[in-house]
């Protein structure tokens, strides 16, 4: 229960972090933030009581620079939501591909690499969309540097009580 996720919203409602319950509970235990969502149950010391929040929010504004969107893997995974940019397929168990393939000059960006599916990887090969006859769910780009926190793909699903706090 104490390593449980805990979203982190800044006092403007922005998401901010993914912290653990531990942690979520001496913030607000030392008045840092307050809890907007509990998580059901309590965890019990010596002298109190204390409920396992969900969602926190901190008391004070924290500024900081909107920092680059890196190019990594789960960026990747996390843009196209998880999905086979070739058949829709929802899986965990993705690869990246390569639109234009490396040797044929394609690079390594952004703009040309998207999530598949194992099967659709492997049929595509080192091939052109025109040669592998496949069509993209919808053309590659970087993502907007709108938010920087990633939720990572177990979480995504299973706490629906973060879901109103999260840009759609």
């Amino acid at each position: 229960m104490i390593n449980r996720p805990v979203l982190v919203l800044n006092q403007s409602y922005e998401p901010l972090n993914i912290c653990r319950v531990r942690r979520a509970i001496v913030l607000i235990y030392n008045g840092k933030a307050e809890m907007l969502e509990n998580g059901g149950g309590f965890i019990h010391s010596s002298s109190d009581n204390f409920p396992i929040p969900s969602v926190i929010k901190l008391e004070c504004m924290i500024k900081r620079p909107r920092p680059k969107i890196k190019f990594t893997r789960l960026g990747i995974f996390h843009r196209d939501n998880y999905i086979c940019q070739y058949c829709t397929q929802e899986s965990r168990e993705l690869t990246l591909d390569h639109v234009i393939p490396r040797y044929r000059g394609g690079e390594h960006t952004w703009e040309n690499v998207v999530s598949a599916c194992v099967p659709c990887n492997r049929r595509k090969a080192g091939r052109t969309l025109k040669q592998a006859r496949m069509k993209l769910i919808r053309q590659p780009s970087q993502p907007p540097n709108n938010s920087s926190l990633f939720i990572p793909y177990r979480y995504q699903k299973r706490l629906n009580e973060w879901q109103k706090y999260l840009p759609q």
